[in-house]
């Protein structure tokens, strides 16, 4: 295992500098531009007669178990250090429309998604089920601003608009999760998909897991609060999400949403009250490095598993659809909630699009489609699953930018 982490580090460091160096795209997007790039090539040379060069890549990548890797590794890393720098009172202004999309939303999104798949499905004669149509709801509607914050601070977007990215994203990652392990349940018959169980499970994943963030984010908070001394401080966020996730998944509550309070906790009351100035610039520092240093490799993972993935060009004809009914139903749950709260919370106008185009999907996706059982829809879903994040990181991801700089007035309000 040692000898995989250190060739995959080492791929990552060279893609990276290659991309700030020559390519000069963002650092998410360009690593992984790269490595589909060494993908594609590899897939080229077996045409050409070399197929141990990539027969040894696909070996070597098929011992990484994806989904166990970012939903039981890197989740908890990535949303507490997401969290610890967004400021909760600038949240707390836009908490009606964030919490609507994370919820409400996603609900949404899981039902239009799944249902257009199916029909889409059936109309082509791949004959998906409805539930997994569901499911494949569920795991295409959580949004990755990752990708997209980097390029959306160098096109000059607003602190706000940012905070509304973040704070959409952080949350429906694990009401997302929370969903989906209910819509897998129901389809593969080891939960029943009522409406009272089903609230249930979603008030015992979701509500477990903030009451779980708050008492380890306090528990931490005290801990740092009794001392100063910066190396045992940056032990102790660390010992917070690794502990803090593993308690979550033996108490069956939601990890990711546990690890967003726990780390909205700590970056704000534990910012004013626990640390010094110098507890301060460690703590962030190491958070900052590891998510740069983590979505880097899940990026550079993301093109790679190109090689592994059964690729039809038949599923782009699915595919291609779902991207426009995932589009639309964005807007309308985005556009409702601001039409609705604009009256009382202002919006710069220009939002709604920005929002809608900003909505990546990224790793999360592709991890769960990965970790889905063995049955004959598996492949189908993967493989649409994975176009659509391709399209959304590439597409979407490299042209927000622009968009911001042309609909979003600096100084402007609306809708």
């Amino acid at each position: 295992m040692l000898e995989i982490a250190a060739v995959f580090i080492t791929i990552t460091a060279l893609f990276a500098w290659f991309n700030y160096r020559f390519i000069k795209l963002p650092a998410t997007i360009g690593v992984m531009c790269i490595s589909l790039l060494a993908s594609v090539l590899l897939i080229a040379l077996s045409h050409f007669g070399f197929d141990a060069i990539t027969d040894w890549a696909e070996a070597w990548l098929g011992q990484i178990n994806f989904n166990a890797l970012l939903m039981d590794g890197m989740l908890s890393f990535l949303l507490f250090a997401g969290a610890l720098h967004v400021d909760f009172h600038k949240l707390k202004r836009y908490r009606y429309s964030i919490g609507f999309l994370a919820t409400i939303g996603v609900l949404i999104s899981t039902v239009a998604i799944g249902s257009a798949a199916w029909w889409l499905f059936a109309t082509f004669h791949v004959g998906v089920p409805y539930l997994y149509c569901l499911v494949f709801g569920a795991l295409i509607s959580p949004t990755d601003p990752m990708a997209v914050l980097g390029i959306m601070r160098s096109a000059g977007a607003p602190e706000d608009m940012e905070i509304k990215i973040v704070g959409e994203s952080l949350f429906n990652d694990g009401v997302a999760v929370v969903v989906f392990t209910m819509m897998l349940g129901a389809a593969t018959a080891t939960e029943a998909l009522t409406v009272t169980h089903s609230a249930m499970l979603f008030l015992e994943e979701a509500g477990g897991g903030i009451l779980l963030g708050l008492v380890m984010g306090y528990i931490a908070y005290w801990m740092m609060k009794s001392i100063d001394q910066y190396q045992i401080e940056v032990l102790v966020t660390l010992a917070l999400v690794l502990g803090g996730y593993t308690l979550a998944t033996h108490l069956h509550v939601s990890g990711p949403i546990s690890m967003v309070i726990a780390g909205l906790f700590i970056g704000n009351r534990g910012r004013e009250h626990a640390m010094s100035n110098t507890t301060r610039r460690y703590v962030d520092g190491f958070w900052e490095l590891i998510d740069e240093i983590l979505n880097a490799v899940l990026f550079v993972l993301i093109g790679l598993e190109l090689l592994l993935i059964p690729f039809q060009w038949s599923y782009f004809i699915v595919a291609g659809p779902v991207i426009g009914v995932m589009l639309v139903t964005r807007l309308l749950t985005i556009g409702l909630p601001i039409f609705v709260l604009r009256r009382w919370v202002p919006y710069r106008r220009g939002t709604t699009r920005v929002l809608t185009w900003g909505g990546l999907r990224g790793g999360i996706s592709v991890a769960l489609a990965l970790g889905l059982p063995e049955s004959d829809y598996r492949n189908t879903i993967v493989m649409v699953t994975y176009i659509i994040v391709l399209f959304s990181i590439l597409a979407q991801g490299l042209t927000i930018g622009r968009l911001v700089q042309h609909v979003l007035p600096q100084n402007s309000k609306g809708g």
